[in-house]
């Protein structure tokens, strides 16, 4: 899984480079799914329940799920982008949200409090903690900051299938759930939006939006539990 963790947090790194004003994000899906092949690994997505593309591309006001197209990026875009790869019948899993050159203030604002929210998750990730412990750190900070989560999607556990038991909320109150243990796996990933946490999903079967058109970010880490405390598996330099 570490393995798996690291060509999923180059294939990001790749991105974050090609990511500019006037690429497609059916391009920014080639450079995902080369560079997920050239280590050896498998696009996890493609074919997913049908999913047609290697990478998911959420753009503004798009929170996950987004399918990669020729639509280009424009200046003062932000854009979600979701990889996960199979590495030797492992998974790794990672999301990142990106600003199109120079963003709003509001966008940046989201970005950074959406990253924090998910730094915050990973701290509670510990030996006996409880599972809604991470889940309330994420909320708290997000709510803080006057953003809301996302409750209709959630982490997941994961390992040898990309989503595994258990589901982890970015919602709910501390102390409940599962008790955390050494070699659990989970794939922690606040969504946030700028403004309601209401959402939907359009006719494409697949891009889910906000419902008040407010912006929104994703970010999310393949998480281990060791005997020293959480390991980053998809760490890179975006975290």
């Amino acid at each position: 899984m570490r393995e798996a963790g690291k060509i999923v947090a180059e294939t990001l790194e790749l991105l974050e480079k090609t990511i500019k004003p006037g690429v497609t994000t059916a391009k920014l899906d080639k450079v995902a799914e080369q560079c997920i092949r050239k280590h050896g690994a498998d696009p996890a997505f493609l074919g997913y329940n049908n999913f047609p593309a290697s990478i998911c591309a959420s753009i503004n006001n798009e929170v996950v799920h987004g399918i990669p197209s020729l639509r280009r990026l424009n200046e003062g875009d932000i854009i979600s982008i979701d990889v996960g790869v199979y590495r030797k019948g492992y998974c790794g899993d990672a999301a990142a949200t990106f600003a199109v050159g120079k963003v709003s203030p509001e966008a940046q604002k989201l970005i950074d409090v959406t990253r924090a929210s998910l730094d915050k998750g990973i701290e509670k990730m510990q030996s006996g903690n409880r599972l809604s412990d991470i889940s309330y750190a994420v909320q708290a900070h997000a709510e803080r900051n006057s953003m809301s989560v996302v409750r209709n999607y959630v982490g997941h556990g994961i390992g040898e299938q990309m989503h595994e038991e258990p589901q982890v909320p970015n919602f709910g109150s501390p102390g409940r759930g599962p008790l955390l243990q050494p070699g659990i796996v989970l794939a922690i990933e606040p969504m946030v939006n700028a403004g309601s946490w209401e959402v939907e999903v359009l006719a494409d079967q697949w891009t889910v939006v906000t419902s008040d058109g407010s912006l929104s970010a994703h970010f999310e880490h393949t998480v281990a539990l060791g005997a020293n405390g959480p390991e980053v598996l998809t760490s890179s330099s975006l975290s």
